[in-house]
């Protein structure tokens, strides 16, 4: 037979899970807007029911609280972390496809195609009016405002790149923040719920972090129970909690936890003519790395993995971005030559059409190449004009000869159109339009029968007072053509802009003086000659802009489409783990109503051993 008293125990059981459930209901409710809160609710079961040897067998021995859990839905957790992954791959790449579409916007003023329409009409004049000293200064004063343009967007897009590079660091930085603080959540984690208690505020915490982080970089999560080791069928309470980033890289192993540390490149260690200097690369360290620690001890962070998502990926697409094409090819058998004076000398053979036009090429004049494994500096190189390139090897860099039937690099493969894209459709149009519009003036003579002369060249170095011949932009040599215009540095002749009378007006020294048959020639260049992409001279932007229009139309609606899933599935895992008012006030007289069934059952108890304590038997 039971004790007396067994009905208080059972009563005083159910007061106390409805104690819990109330209290719990209160935390939900005063954190119904709280951002990253997970709604909570009381476990319960009944308890194990005591043999009372009687004829009903057993008796119910009232409820046993177990815990307090969050009430969480996995499935929606990694559907919504996919989903920021992509979200913030496509809204990088939709920001910035916006700002270079608004550089190449032409507002009817100062874009490509209204100063390409002014030069025209500039050259026309120049015809009409027989070639007067003022409409020639006109003319090349119109040559001088495109050239000037191009200048415009080449800094533009460069300071883009510039901020692009700026903004991969803080991602990088803010990966490493996240991952430390993450790592600092499960040691407070397991610490508590090594004594048996559920730790949901930081856990909350916890999640709200590996959120911000799905939108920074693609990741994957596992958490597994720790088990004791001298009894294996025990749980201990504490649990592994990893996070692998970026497809390979593990970034959080419950205590522990590693840094991307960005590396900005030497001056010399280029991998695209047209790229800022300082452009990081991605190392991946231990938590111990500090500044100023040799950064060669550390792995590399592969910056052409299709794996890494989120704003990393779209921020290294527009940075790095060059539409699969960079210099790649193979060193043959004998292709690595070392002088007598100990200079090393390595041809690489190439395959791709794009790599032996150099009005293509994006190749810096020295920087890094990697052979095989190993990376190495160069400090020229040369073109054959077929398919062979020859670099010199930097030899206070030369830790190793080279080997030979290695496969050769310079930079990676970045398949979207991003800013070196479209610089080196800037530059393949700058050096194909200068090329065929040099080739006219220098055949022709000027009014007065002096030998016509080049028009459009570039500046050397930094110098804005020297700039490249006509010998030194078409010699045979080298194979390298107009190689060196680029957008940064294309201007008018000098020549020209002191004199406007230097023009080539006439396609035969016999013509008259008032006779313009060379600019006859121009025109009809200009107008017929397919020089970019199948098209002519001012067709330029054209093309480029439907680029970079049709990649702005796909950003933008993926954008709106992740956007919509976004709000979608938050929604749904909201739904779970999110407070309801309404559901809440529900609770509240639920529990209410057993906590008052309860407290009325100890009053009816207290009053039944009233009567048998103090007045049975008396």
């Amino acid at each position: 037979m039971v004790s007396q008293f067994f009905g208080l125990n059972i009563a005083a059981s159910g007061l106390r899970a409805a104690n819990a459930a109330l209290n719990t209901t209160a935390n939900n409710i005063s954190n119904a807007n709280t951002d990253g809160y997970t709604r909570q609710k009381v476990d319960q079961e009944a308890n194990n029911a005591l043999r009372v040897f009687a004829t009903y067998g057993c008796a119910g021995a009232g409820v046993d609280t177990i815990a307090i859990e969050r009430v969480r839905d996995s499935f929606y957790d990694a559907k919504y972390r996919n989903n920021e992954t992509l979200l913030g791959t496509v809204q990088q790449k939709n920001y910035y496809n916006g700002l270079i579409e608004q550089y190449l916007d032409d507002d009817g003023t100062t874009g490509f195609s209204s100063l390409f329409n002014k030069m025209e009409t500039a050259l026309e004049s120049v015809k009409t009016a027989a070639g007067t000293t003022e409409t020639k200064s006109t003319y090349v004063s119109s040559l001088k405002s495109l050239t000037e343009y191009f200048n415009n967007i080449y800094n533009s897009l460069q300071n883009e790149q510039a901020d692009v590079n700026a903004e991969i660091k803080l991602c990088a930085d803010r990966v490493s923040a996240i991952a430390q603080e993450v790592a600092s959540l499960n040691k407070q984690i397991n610490v508590i719920e090594m004594t048996g208690t559920k730790a949901n505020e930081l856990r909350d915490k916890r999640d709200v972090l590996v959120d911000d982080l799905s939108k920074l970089i693609s990741i994957e999560v596992k958490e597994t129970p720790i088990v004791d080791e001298t009894q294996p069928d025990r749980e201990t309470g504490a649990t592994r909690y990893q996070v692998w980033v970026g497809g390979a890289y593990e970034l959080v192993d419950t205590y522990e936890y590693k840094k991307m540390i960005c590396v900005s490149r030497d001056d010399d260690g280029a991998t695209n003519q047209n790229d800022v200097t300082g452009l990081f690369d991605i190392k991946w360290g231990s938590a111990s790395y500090k500044d100023g620690d040799n950064v060669n001890e550390l792995s590399d962070f592969a910056l052409d993995s299709q794996l890494i998502g989120g704003e990393l990926q779209g921020l290294l697409a527009i940075r790095d971005g060059n539409n699969a094409h960079y210099f790649h090819g193979n060193v043959p058998s004998d292709g690595v030559i070392q002088r007598s004076d100990g200079k090393v000398f390595v041809n690489v053979k190439v395959d791709s059409s794009y790599l032996k036009d150099m009005t293509k090429c994006t190749l810096p004049e020295d920087g890094t190449i990697k052979i095989g494994a190993k990376t190495y500096k160069y400090d020229n190189w040369e073109y054959d004009g077929d398919s062979t390139y020859t670099f010199e090897i930097d030899d206070t860099t030369l830790s190793s000869i080279p080997d030979a039937g290695k496969t050769v690099k310079i930079g990676y493969s970045n398949s979207y159109q991003g800013i070196p894209y479209y610089m080196e459709q800037m530059n393949e149009w700058i050096r194909q339009f200068s090329d065929q519009l040099n080739q006219v003036m220098v055949s022709g003579y000027t009014a007065d029968s002096l030998e016509g002369v080049y028009v459009l060249t570039g500046n050397m170095g930094n110098d804005p007072d020297s700039e490249f011949t006509y010998e030194q932009l078409t010699t045979l040599s080298e194979n390298k053509g107009y190689y060196k215009l680029s957008g940064g540095n294309f201007t008018v002749s000098s020549v020209l802009l002191d004199n406007a009378e230097r023009i080539a007006t006439k396609a035969d020294i016999t013509e008259g003086e008032s006779e313009f048959g060379n600019l006859l020639k121009l025109q009809s260049m200009i107008k017929n000659e397919k020089i970019f992409r199948g098209a002519s001279s001012g067709e330029f932007l054209t093309k480029v802009l439907a680029d970079v229009a049709l990649n702005k139309s796909n950003s933008q609606t993926l954008e709106d489409t992740y956007t919509s899933l976004e709000n979608t599935i938050g929604n749904q895992r909201l739904s779970d783990s999110g407070v309801d008012e309404d559901e809440e006030a529900s609770n509240l007289v639920k529990f209410q109503n057993a906590y008052t069934l309860s407290s009325k059952m100890i009053q009816t108890l207290t009053e039944i051993y009233d009567r048998l304590i103090l007045q049975t038997g008396v």
